[in-house]
């Protein structure tokens, strides 16, 4: 197994459990990021709101740092980081958010159809309200064309929010181009960036992206915290409403008591990811290629366009296999999924194969594999055995 230097092996591979292949649902913490967040829970348990005392400077100085190293990532500003429960709060934060003062009248947005619920379900919110929301078809390769973004573009447009990398077949979005489509209108862009945060690094740095949605534990940190990133416009700030009430916290944009330990923890992880990209990248490319050439002689459909995905995911489908199936066979080889961890439990058609036009039968056969840096390769000849297995 590829693995990054300095870091531990996961605890799973001490076991007979399956090996984990749904890093895009969730990933493993690292070690010194797990560290971090104890040492916050355990010893450093102060109040980052408490002024009068060395627990709560220490923890204000924890959080303060934690800016710093998520902002780093996307070349921001401390000021410009909003922490959140995870990138779900940080999309309705994006999008509703925007709604009382950013659109100034406009009634306009404009999305895709490959989004993940935590946009798609605020934008269906916004047009009950009677605001009118287009969502661009994306190509059959799983990205969008900024062109289509273009064609849609109106002078009413307020906020046009398109994700960084697609949670289920892991394909970059073209966000450069559709930045380059922007330059000279006033829409404010919203990037959802949980998937891609802290592994692809140079397209979150392009500064006409207004909002940056950011999760935790998909890049080795904690659950139940992320950011949102709202980067000023010169000296101008993004002009968000707070969604709940009840404190000063966060700029008054997200009331409640900070979570210290999982800010900490997120920074770290943050840092670590920068630090370490290079590695992780390689690590996760040579896992992907011994994957390929064990389910070669399977001839998988590989849906979405490879060439744009990250190096730790693969969506693909057997022919004649049903996806669900699939995964009962592997259950004791790897754990996979066949979609979002969000919409899952919902058996429902992926709404992402389905806007990028692939058939039904493909579409009931597809097969998220998403691995890390920390992931040991399963038993091969027993995967394809399993999967040969199914061949109607």
């Amino acid at each position: 197994m590829g693995r990054v230097a300095g870091t531990k092996r996961s605890p799973q591979t001490a076991s007979a459990r399956p090996v984990y292949l749904d890093c895009c649902a969730t990933a493993p913490m690292e070690a010194s990021v797990r560290d971090i967040v104890l040492r916050y829970m355990d010893e450093e348990y102060g109040n980052a709101g408490s002024r009068t005392h060395e627990y709560g400077a220490n923890a204000k100085a924890a959080v303060e740092r934690a800016r710093d190293q998520v902002a780093a990532v996307v070349a921001a500003k401390r000021d410009e980081v909003i922490f959140t429960s995870g990138a779900t709060e940080a999309n309705n934060l994006a999008v509703l958010g925007l709604v009382e003062a950013g659109a100034r009248g406009r009634r306009h947005i404009v999305s895709t159809a490959i989004e993940h619920k935590a946009v798609l379900e605020p934008l269906d919110v916004l047009r009950r309200r009677g605001f009118e929301v287009d969502l661009v078809l994306p190509t059959k390769g799983g990205w969008i064309d900024p062109a289509a973004i273009s064609s849609v573009l109106r002078p009413d447009t307020f906020l046009v929010s398109v994700m960084h990398a697609n949670n289920e077949t892991g394909v970059c979005q073209p966000i450069d181009k559709i930045c380059g489509v922007l330059e000279n209108h006033p829409a404010y862009l919203h990037v959802d960036a949980a998937q891609g945060f802290g592994k692809e690094l140079p397209t979150l740095q392009l500064p006409r992206i207004d909002l940056i949605s950011i999760s935790g534990h998909k890049i080795y940190g904690p659950k139940g915290v992320g950011s949102l990133v709202a980067r000023k416009r010169g000296f101008e700030r993004v002009p968000l409403a707070p969604l709940a009430y009840g404190g000063g916290q966060e700029r008054g944009l997200r009331p409640g008591t900070i979570p210290v330990a999982l800010v900490a923890g997120l920074g770290a992880a943050a840092e670590l990811a920068v630090r370490t990209a290079r590695e992780r990248s390689q690590a996760c490319i040579a896992f992907r290629d011994r994957l390929l050439t064990a389910i070669a002689p399977l001839k998988p459909h590989h849906n979405g366009d490879p060439s744009r995905a990250l190096p730790h995911v693969v969506n693909v489908s057997f022919a004649g296999v049903d996806s669900e199936a699939a995964i009962v066979a592997l259950k004791d080889i790897v754990a996979v999924s066949n979609g979002s961890a969000c919409t899952s439990h919902s058996y429902e058609p992926s709404h992402v194969l389905r806007a990028m036009g692939l058939p039904d039968e493909t579409i009931a056969g597809a097969l998220r594999l998403s691995w890390s840096h920390l992931t040991p390769d399963p038993d091969w000849p027993a995967f394809v055995a399993a999967i040969r297995a199914l061949f109607s």
